[in-house]
């Protein structure tokens, strides 16, 4: 057997010794990111048809609603969720308080007003400079920056091609703890200053 053939027998093997709902529980888990139909039909190799039946009966076998099983009636802590970008877990939410005790007690330290101040400029200016945000705050951010590069909030996205200056903007960690699957998701920041074009008069997602 070569090299390029034993990865294939794995992955046949492993799909042949796991139900369509395990091996679409497993790709959930793992994912980053919602997860449409198709996406789990081309990754479990079946049709979407059954996909689409098999995540209905994980749905309702999370909900507590699948008269087929015993648990039927017991909602899960978690639930699948369908947005318009795909499927993903979330934490069911009747527990939201609960989840959000638990963060606030494991949290190290809330960011500071200037920290969530220049979050917001680098979520809606991105990809942004140092020196430009610092120009719409009118303020030095360098540790601010360092704090959220640390909390993994942001991160570095290239190089300004005229100043070689590097370019920040949100990572995945942001998304996640907004519970938000893309960045068009942020609500439009105008409505919210005094003058709608000042400082963020280029919005762009």
């Amino acid at each position: 057997m070569t090299n390029e053939q034993q990865p294939t027998t794995e992955l046949a093997a492993a799909r042949e010794a796991h139900t369509l709902s395990q091996q679409l529980e497993a790709l959930l888990i793992v994912a980053d990111h919602s997860l449409s139909a198709v996406e789990l039909a081309a990754a479990t190799d079946h049709p979407v048809r059954l996909v689409r039946s098999a995540l209905a009966s994980l749905v309702a076998d999370y909900n507590g609603t699948d008269e087929t099983l015993a648990s039927s009636g017991t909602p899960r802590g978690f639930e699948l969720r369908e947005t318009a970008n795909g499927f993903r877990f979330y934490a069911r939410a009747s527990l939201d308080p609960i989840v959000a005790d638990f963060v606030q007690q494991t949290t190290p330290a809330k960011l500071s007003q200037a920290a969530l101040e220049t979050l917001a400029v680098i979520a809606y200016r991105q990809p942004i400079t140092r020196g430009a945000i610092a120009s719409i705050r009118a303020v030095n951010v360098d540790s601010v920056v360092r704090t959220l590069l640390g909390r993994g909030l942001v991160e570095e996205v290239g190089l300004e091609p005229d100043t070689n200056a590097v370019l920040y903007g949100t990572g995945d960690m942001l998304l996640t703890q907004l519970g938000i699957d893309h960045l068009s998701q942020l609500p439009p920041i105008a409505p919210l200053l005094e003058d709608g074009t000042e400082g963020f008069d280029h919005e762009e997602l």
